[in-house]
C-alpha cells in the first residue's frame, strides 16, 4: 500500500533556487515542471516560426534591459525634436 508520509518526505527534498527565487517541496516541482512546460512550447514556436527568431531575441533583449531599469531609446516623431 501508498504511504502518504514517505511521499511528504520525498516532496520535502525538492529544491528550487534562481536568485532570490527560492522553493522547496511541492511548489519548487511546479516552478520546475512549468518551466519544461513554457522552454518546450517556445522551442515548438521557433520551429514553427524560425524567421521570428532574431526579432523575438532582440525583444527579449529589451525586455530584460527594462526589467534591469536600464535607460531604453525612445522613438522620437519630427515634431518632438
Amino acid at each position: 500500500m501508498f504511504n502518504f508520509r514517505d511521499l511528504s518526505r520525498v516532496t520535502k527534498t525538492f529544491r528550487f533556487e534562481l536568485g532570490p527565487l527560492k522553493a522547496r517541496g511541492v511548489p519548487a516541482i511546479l516552478l520546475g515542471v512549468s518551466g519544461i512546460v513554457a522552454s518546450v512550447g517556445f522551442a515548438r514556436l521557433l520551429a514553427e516560426n524560425p524567421a521570428a527568431l532574431s526579432e523575438t531575441i532582440r525583444e527579449a533583449t529589451r525586455f530584460m534591459g527594462v526589467l534591469r531599469g536600464e535607460s531604453t531609446l525612445q522613438l522620437q516623431s519630427p515634431d518632438d525634436r
